[in-house]
């Protein structure tokens, strides 16, 4: 059987953390989550692979070729939906294949039940089926998609995953959605087997990240390649990369995943469901939790950083907090209630003393003086003073 993998999107919603990568190359768990896609494909033995590229597209050329697996990459030169995206991998495609969204996390368990059928759609339960195409069955069948409804017509939603026959090409057109494609192979009277899948998440709003970050983590088996000082203490699955160096006092409660030449000075706390990348510096007396730092980052001491995701090259000031709140932000034009601490782009500086509360703040951005940011998104490149 072959797969293909969408990966061609930006993902606006996202946003500041797609300035320079498409969603399906964010990091989570210190890893891009299209690398847990393809896991789960060749855990099943799959590995004749289609990725469709699109923006930014060398980024995920320049990953997949760290894969030994013979992976066919096909360009969707202008983003024009995943329909679209799929059909551009048509001259790859020899006979039935699994359709997958580059930018979820999705399990062996549940490639391994999709793939038994050949029309079928993986499901799952889902609290706010708003944001998703929520899915109408009977008898195990589905009977329609109703993509992104305004109201609440089920809770039942669609993943994005398929098992499809290659005649389901000659449904595509240039202008149809997904939903739209799979609406005209019901119409003309062809099943779709709905079958539920074991584990996945999709990262809807930034913040969602937090919640993939900690499912990850939950399976992280320690490796500790780094320095640790003798009075440093770890609790529970730790991972820390080669050249990483961990000061005394410092207290490391996993699951906790750290990257290679990274520097945790005396004196922190880092708490369950951290995720931080390579090269970080982390000043002493600053404590992280439920969070992703990525690579390059700088953040100063005597900070709290929780509930947080910190884009790469950021230089936070010391005294800096950011404070779990909830509140409405507009993204992309739809109302949408969170509650975390900040949400930072690449290349943030924050002077000491800031404190962020629900913020997203864009790529470039530079943060002067001691303010108290709550609940607002701050333009890429803006100076607030």
């Amino acid at each position: 059987m072959q797969a293909v993998i969408l990966a061609a999107g930006e993902g606006r919603r996202v946003r500041p953390l797609t300035l320079s990568r498409p969603k399906a190359m964010i990091p989570v768990a210190n890893r891009p989550i299209i690398g847990y896609v393809i896991d789960a494909l060749v855990k099943n033995g799959i590995r004749d692979i289609v990725v469709v590229v699109g923006y930014r597209r060398e980024q995920v050329i320049r990953f997949l070729n760290e894969f030994d697996l013979p992976i066919k990459v096909v360009v969707q030169e202008k983003q024009l939906g995943t329909a679209h995206a799929l059909r551009q991998a048509e001259p790859e495609i020899s006979g039935d294949f699994i359709v997958l969204p580059g930018d979820n996390y999705i399990d062996a368990a549940s490639v391994a039940s999709i793939r038994k059928y050949r029309a079928g759609i993986l499901v799952k339960e889902h609290p706010n089926p708003s944001n998703f195409g929520v899915v109408h069955l009977k008898d195990g069948y589905v009977e329609s998609i109703v993509e992104k409804p305004e109201a609440n017509t089920g809770c039942t939603v669609s993943t994005g995953i398929y098992s499809l026959k290659k005649d389901f090409f000659s449904i595509i057109n240039s202008n149809n959605t997904m939903t739209e494609a799979i609406a005209a192979m019901l119409h003309a009277n062809q099943q779709l087997q709905a079958v539920p899948a074991d584990d996945w998440q999709d990262a809807i709003y930034p913040w969602d990240l937090l919640k993939m970050n900690a499912r990850l983590l939950k399976r992280l088996t320690a490796v500790r390649e780094g320095i640790t000082s003798r009075q440093t203490t770890i609790q529970g699955a730790v991972r820390i990369g080669r050249g990483s160096v961990i000061g005394p006092n410092t207290v490391i409660m996993g699951p906790v995943v750290i990257g290679c030449n990274t520097t945790i000075s005396p004196n922190c706390c880092i708490l369950p469901y951290t995720s931080i990348g390579s090269r970080v510096n982390i000043e002493p007396f600053t404590c992280i939790g439920n969070a992703i730092i990525m690579d390059d980052t700088t953040i100063g001491s005597h900070s709290r950083i929780i509930d947080t995701v910190i884009a790469e090259r950021c230089q936070i000031g010391d005294h800096t907090s950011t404070c779990t709140t909830e509140g409405v932000l507009t993204i992309e034009g739809v109302p949408s209630r969170a509650g975390f601490g900040a949400i930072l782009g690449e290349r943030v500086r924050s002077s000491p003393g800031t404190i962020f509360r629900n913020c997203i703040v864009g790529n470039n951005a530079t943060i002067e003086g001691d303010h108290d940011l709550v609940t607002r998104i701050i333009d890429d490149n803006a100076l607030v003073i």
